[in-house]
C-alpha cells in the first residue's frame, strides 16, 4: 500500500510542476531538497524512537504503545510520500528546463535560415503537404533548436475550396534517415488559445518539438543514414509497411482506418469519421490501443509456448530446460515491443508494453504482484522515460480504463470462487442439498450467458468510469457508447485489427498481391458493415456537459469508484444463518454493501447537470475567441447567445468554426444561438458559417450579403448536398435594434442597402453593432475603414467602454477622429501571428494607446474575455490565465 501511495504523490509532483509557470531554479531545487532530506531523516529518527519507547506502566500500556507505533507508522509513511512527491517534481523541473533551453534565437524568428536536417519521424503525406519531424544537424545563423517540424507545402495554391492535388512535379519520397539540406522559415511554436481547449503548445512541448519551419525553394537531398537510430530504424519500416499497403488500400472509404490499426498512421481519417468514433465512444478502438497490443502478444505467448513444449534438443525438450510459460513470456514481450515500434510508441503502447514487462519480469523472478502493484510500476516506468505523458488525455484514461478491469476483473473471480465453493459444499450455498449438475449442453450454455453478462458489465462500468475524463476532454457524455462498444469491440479486436495486421504482413511479400487484395476486400468489407449502425447511432443526442470546476468531475470519478468497487469479496464462503431464512451474515451484509455503493452514482449529477456560468439581468459576456487572422465573437447574456462572425476558411475540410467556434460553444453550455451576425463575405469571418449551423440551431442571421444564396453557392464549391440555413435571415441594416435580457442591441451600419450591391468593396458594408447593457456598452465593427468610421462620427458615435478594433488592426481603420470619439477603455485586436498583411498597425495601436485604451492582442494573449458586472467591467486573456513554462513570455 505505501509503494502504491508513492506512486500517487509522484504523480502528484509531476503534475504540480507542470502546473508552474516559471520554473525554479537547480540552486534553489537543491538547497529544498537538501533541507527536505534533512527534516526527513529526522523524522523518521523521532518517529523510529518512539515506536520503540516501551510503556512506563508494563502489560497496562500494551495499546497505548500499540497507539504509538501506529502513529509513528503513519507519520514514516507520510514523510515517504512527500519525498516521492518531491522527486518527481524535481526530475520534472530538471527535465523541463533541458527542454526550455532548446529556444529559437529572436535573431532568427520569421526569417529564413540554411538548415541541415535529418528526418526523424514517419512523414505525414497529403496530396497538397508534407509534414514531418526532424533532428537539425546544422544551421546558419545558429540558435535553432534541436528538433524542429518541417511543412513541406506544394506550389500554386489554388484557394480553400479547391480540391487538394498532388503537386507538379511531385513531392521526392522521404523517408525517416534522410538528410536534407533546407531553406526553412522558422517560427516558435505558436497555437491558438481558447479556454477549454486542446494546447497543441503542450502537445509539441511533449513531443520535443521547439520550432517549425516552413520549405523555401528547392530542398537539397545530401544522403541516407538508415541505422542512426531506434527511431529511425522504426520509422524506415513502419514507412516500408505504409508504401506496401498503398496500393491496395488507396481507392477504400475506409482505407485510412485500417493503416491505423495496423501501423497508427491516422493521417487520410475523415474528420468526419473522427466525430462518428468520438460521438460513440469507440475512438479507443480505431488506433493503436492496449487491447491491440495485448492481443498480438497473446497471441504470440500461446504460439511460442505451444512450440517450445514440442521441441527437443539434445535428446532434451526445451521445456525441461526452460518453462514453456517463460518461453511464452519473453515472446510476448518481444512482440509487444516490435508492434509498439511499428505504432509509432504512443502513451498507451508504452502504457501496455511497460505493464507486460513489469508482468514478464515478475514471472522470471516468481514475484507475486498484484494487478494495482503492476499498475503503479508501469506508471512509475512510463513517466520516468517521459514526463510529459501525464499531459496527454490518453494516459489517464488508459490507466483508469486498465484499473477498472482490474478491479472489476478481481470482483469476478472473487464471484467466480465463492459460487464454485458454494457448489462444492452445500453448507455454504442455499439450505438443503445442491442439486446434482445439469447435462454438459446445458453447463456450456450457461458459461456462456455468464460471460455474455460479465462482458456486458464490464463494458458498463468502462464507460462509466471513463465518462468523468471524457466529459472533461469532449464536453459532452455519449449515451450509445455501451451499445457501440458491445459489437465494435469483438468485431474489430477479433476480425479488422488481425486482418489489417495480415494484410501488413502479406502486403511486404512479392507475389501475393492477390491474396493481399483479398484481404483488403475483407478488413475493409467488415469494417463498412460494422459503420453502418454506428453512424446511426453516432446522429443520435449525446448528454451535453458545460465545462465546470475542477472538484465535480473529481466527486464523478470518487463517486463512480464507490459504485463500481468489486463487491463479490464480502461475505464470501461464510456460513449460512437458517434463523434468517437461509441468507446469512455475507448476504445481509452483501446487499447493504450494494444499497450503499448506489449512492455512489449521485456524485455524478454535479457533472451532468451543471449549469454555465452566465451573467445577470442588463449583464453581457464577451468572448474574443482566438482564429488566428480571423475574427469570431459570442456575446452571452442571462438567457440568449448571439455569434458575431464565425472566424476563417483555411481548406476544404478545415475552418475555425468546427475547430475552434463550436467546442466553446459545448464548453460554454451554448447549445442554441438566438443570432448569428456574419458582418460580411470574406473568409476569415464568414468562413466558418457553414460549420456552425451544422453543428448548433441558428434562430435569426443577419449579414450584409446574401447569406442563403451565399451559402448555396458554398455547397456548389464544396461539392456537398446539404445546404444547412438559418431558421430565418434578413440584413442587417442601420437603426435595426432589439433587447435581451435587458441588453439592448443595434446595427449602427450599413447606413442603406446600396452597400450591399454588387461590386461594393465588401469591407465598406460590414455590419456594425453596438451593444448596450445596464452598465457598460460594447462595439462590435468588423472590417470597416476609415470612411465607414467617418459617417459614424458624423452621425453622432458615443462613447463605448470595449471596442473590438476595425479590421484587425490595419492602418485602413482606427483614424485618429474615430479613436477620440469612441474613447474606448479597452480594445481588442483579433489578428493572427506573423499575418502577411501585418496586421495589427503600430501606428494604429499607438493611436489606441493615445487614446487611452488599453490594449488586448488574440495574437500575443490567446482569447480575451470581457465581464459586464454591476460590480465592474473586467477583461482577462486565456494565456495569461492558464499560462504554462512552454508557453514562454511574450512581447
Amino acid at each position: 500500500m505505501l509503494g502504491r501511495a508513492m506512486t500517487a504523490a509522484g504523480l502528484g509532483g509531476v503534475l504540480g510542476a507542470h502546473g508552474l509557470v516559471d520554473l525554479p531554479g537547480s540552486g534553489a531545487l537543491a538547497l529544498a531538497s537538501g533541507v527536505l532530506g534533512l527534516a526527513g531523516w529526522g523524522i523518521w529518527r523521532a518517529s523510529a524512537r518512539g515506536s520503540e519507547r516501551p510503556g512506563e506502566a508494563g502489560h497496562r500500556d500494551v495499546l497505548a504503545g500499540a497507539g504509538r507505533t501506529r502513529a509513528a507508522a503513519l507519520l514514516r509513511g507520510a514523510m515517504l510520500c512527500l519525498l516521492g512527491a518531491w522527486a518527481g517534481f524535481t526530475f520534472t523541473v530538471l527535465c523541463a528546463q533541458a527542454r526550455l533551453d532548446q529556444t529559437l534565437a529572436d535573431g532568427n524568428v520569421d526569417r529564413v535560415s540554411r538548415v541541415t536536417l535529418r528526418v526523424d519521424s514517419l512523414p505525414k503525406l497529403q496530396p497538397d503537404l508534407l509534414a514531418f519531424d526532424a533532428v537539425v544537424l546544422d544551421a546558419h545563423p545558429g540558435g535553432v533548436p534541436e528538433r524542429i517540424r518541417v511543412r513541406w507545402p506544394a506550389g500554386g495554391w489554388r484557394g480553400p475550396y479547391a480540391p487538394a492535388q498532388p503537386p507538379d512535379p511531385p513531392f521526392p519520397e522521404v523517408r525517416p534517415g534522410q538528410i536534407w539540406r533546407m531553406a526553412l522559415v522558422l517560427r516558435p511554436v505558436r497555437a491558438a488559445q481558447n479556454l477549454h481547449a486542446f494546447d497543441y503548445e503542450a502537445h509539441a512541448f511533449a513531443a520535443g518539438i521547439r520550432a517549425q519551419g516552413t520549405v523555401r525553394g528547392a530542398p537539397e537531398w545530401l544522403r541516407d543514414e538508415d541505422w542512426a537510430g531506434l527511431s529511425v530504424v522504426a520509422g524506415r519500416a513502419r514507412h516500408a509497411v505504409r508504401e506496401a499497403m498503398a496500393p491496395y488500400l488507396q481507392d477504400l472509404r475506409y482505407g485510412p482506418v485500417l493503416r491505423a490499426l495496423a501501423i497508427g498512421d491516422q493521417d487520410g481519417v475523415d474528420a468526419a469519421d473522427w466525430t462518428v468514433f468520438n460521438r460513440t465512444g469507440i475512438t479507443h478502438l480505431v488506433s493503436i490501443s492496449g487491447s491491440h497490443i495485448t492481443m498480438l502478444a497473446g497471441a504470440g505467448a500461446l504460439a511460442v509456448s505451444a512450440l517450445w513444449r514440442r521441441l527437443r534438443w539434445r535428446g532434451r525438450g526445451l521445456a525441461e530446460r526452460w518453462p514453456a510459460r517463460r518461453a511464452g513470456a519473453v515472446a510476448a514481450l518481444l512482440v509487444a515491443w516490435l508492434y509498439c515500434l511499428l505504432a509509432g510508441w504512443g502513451v498507451p503502447a508504452r502504457r501496455t508494453f511497460l505493464m507486460l514487462a513489469v508482468v514478464a519480469g515478475a514471472q522470471a523472478l516468481q514475484l507475486r504482484l498484484s494487478g494495482a502493484r503492476v499498475l503503479a510500476l508501469a506508471a512509475v516506468a512510463v513517466v520516468a522515460t517521459d514526463p510529459w505523458s501525464v499531459l496527454a488525455g490518453g494516459f489517464w484514461l488508459s490507466f483508469l480504463a486498465v484499473g477498472v478491469l482490474l478491479a472489476a476483473g478481481s470482483g469476478v473471480e472473487a464471484a467466480a470462487g465463492s459460487d464454485a465453493a458454494a457448489r462444492a459444499d452445500p453448507a455454504l450455498g442455499t439450505p438443503g442439498n445442491a442439486a446434482p449438475p445439469g447435462p454438459r449442453t446445458e453447463r456450456r450454455r450457461d458459461r456462456w450467458l455468464r460471460g455474455l453478462k460479465q462482458a456486458a458489465r464490464l463494458q458498463w462500468e468502462v464507460t462509466w468510469a471513463l465518462a468523468p475524463l471524457l466529459a472533461w476532454t469532449f464536453h459532452e457524455v455519449s449515451l450509445v457508447s455501451p451499445l457501440a462498444n458491445a459489437y465494435a469491440i469483438p468485431v474489430i479486436e477479433l476480425l479488422i485489427t488481425p486482418l489489417s495486421l495480415l494484410l501488413a504482413a502479406v502486403a511486404l511479400v512479392p507475389g501475393l498481391a492477390t491474396v493481399a487484395g483479398g484481404l483488403a476486400w475483407l478488413a475493409h468489407g467488415a469494417l463498412a458493415l460494422m459503420m453502418r449502425p454506428t453512424e446511426w447511432l453516432a446522429a443520435l443526442p449525446t448528454w451535453p456537459t458545460p465545462a465546470g470546476p475542477a472538484w465535480v468531475y473529481l466527486l464523478a470519478l470518487a463517486g463512480v469508484a464507490v459504485a463500481l468497487w468489486p463487491q463479490a469479496r464480502v461475505g464470501a464462503a461464510r456460513p449460512t444463518d437458517p434463523a434468517r431464512g437461509g441468507k446469512g451474515v455475507a448476504g445481509y451484509r452483501a446487499g447493504a454493501v450494494r444499497r450503499h455503493r448506489a449512492w455512489g452514482w449521485l456524485a455524478l449529477a454535479p457533472m451532468l447537470l451543471w449549469p454555465p456560468d452566465r451573467p445577470g439581468e442588463g449583464e453581457w459576456d464577451l468572448h474574443a475567441l482566438d482564429v488566428g487572422q480571423g475574427s469570431a465573437l459570442l456575446i452571452r447574456t442571462a438567457r440568449h447567445a448571439l455569434l458575431f462572425d464565425a472566424g476563417a476558411r483555411h481548406a476544404r475540410d478545415a475552418d475555425e468554426g468546427a475547430r475552434t467556434v463550436v467546442p466553446a460553444l459545448k464548453a460554454l453550455g451554448v447549445r442554441r444561438l438566438d443570432a448569428l451576425i456574419v458582418s460580411h463575405a470574406d473568409l476569415d469571418h464568414a468562413g466558418g458559417v457553414r460549420s456552425v449551423l451544422a453543428a448548433v440551431p441558428v434562430a435569426q442571421a443577419f449579414a450584409s450579403f446574401d447569406l442563403e444564396a451565399w451559402l448555396r453557392a458554398e455547397t456548389r464549391k464544396l461539392g456537398e448536398a446539404v445546404t444547412p440555413l438559418p431558421l430565418a435571415a434578413v440584413p442587417c441594416r442601420f437603426g435595426d435594434r432589439w433587447r435581451l435580457d435587458g441588453v439592448e442591441f443595434e446595427f449602427l451600419w450599413p447606413l442603406d442597402v446600396r452597400a450591399r450591391r454588387r461590386g461594393v468593396e465588401a469591407n465598406a458594408g460590414s455590419c456594425v453593432l453596438r451593444v448596450r447593457g445596464g452598465h457598460h456598452s460594447l462595439l462590435l465593427t468588423g472590417d470597416i475603414e476609415i470612411r465607414a468610421e467617418s459617417a459614424l462620427v458624423e452621425r453622432g458615435l458615443t462613447p463605448a467602454d470595449v471596442v473590438v478594433a476595425a479590421h484587425h488592426g490595419s492602418r485602413t481603420s482606427s483614424s485618429a477622429a474615430f479613436t477620440k470619439a469612441v474613447a474606448a477603455r479597452h480594445v481588442i485586436v483579433q489578428a493572427g501571428a506573423w499575418n502577411r498583411h501585418g496586421h495589427p498597425d503600430a501606428a494604429v495601436l499607438q493611436r489606441w494607446r493615445r487614446a487611452g485604451a488599453t490594449l488586448w492582442r488574440t495574437d500575443r494573449q490567446g482569447g480575451v474575455n470581457a465581464r459586464s458586472r454591476a460590480a465592474g467591467l473586467s477583461l482577462y486573456s486565456v494565456l495569461e490565465s492558464s499560462r504554462r513554462a512552454w508557453h514562454g513570455r511574450r512581447p
